[in-house]
Parts: C-alpha cells; structure tokens; sequence
C-alpha cells in the first residue's frame, strides 16, 4: 500500500514538469535542437509556433502545430 501511495505522491510531483510554456515572441538565442513554443499571429487560432533551433549555418525550423494540454500550458513566459 505504501508503494502506491510513494508512486502517486512521485507521478503528482513531477506531472507540473513536463509542461512546456508558450512564448509571447521567439527567442533569439536557441540552442540547436532545442524547442519552443510561440504564440504567433502567422499560424491559425488553435496552433502554435513550434521553433526548432538549428547548428551554425542552418536555417531554424518553424512549424504550426496543434496545442494539445500535455504537450503545453498556456501560461506565458518572458523570453
């Protein structure tokens, strides 16, 4: 019983983790393969921009993508 109780007490505590927040404006510095999620005005109501830093040299890659609960919070963060 103690083991089930220890496991929903580590589940309710790390759960808040997994949230990613959503960006007013993109960052300028990204680190490659890091993402972030912006709220932008180019991508239609319900998705988001979803930003992917690149290596030197390369281009960053922007997408529209749905915003699903767990994937994202709708809390707002200074970049």
């Amino acid at each position: 019983m103690r083991v089930v109780w220890l496991g929903l007490i580590f589940a309710a505590v790390g759960w808040p983790c997994c949230a990613q927040t959503v960006l007013k404006s993109e960052p300028l510095i990204l680190a490659p393969y890091e993402v972030a999620f912006v709220q932008d005005a180019s991508c239609p109501t319900g998705k988001v921009l979803k930003v992917t830093g690149a290596i030197r040299g390369l281009h960053r890659r922007k997408v529209c993508v749905t915003l699903a609960s767990a994937q994202a919070s709708l809390a707002t963060a200074t970049p």
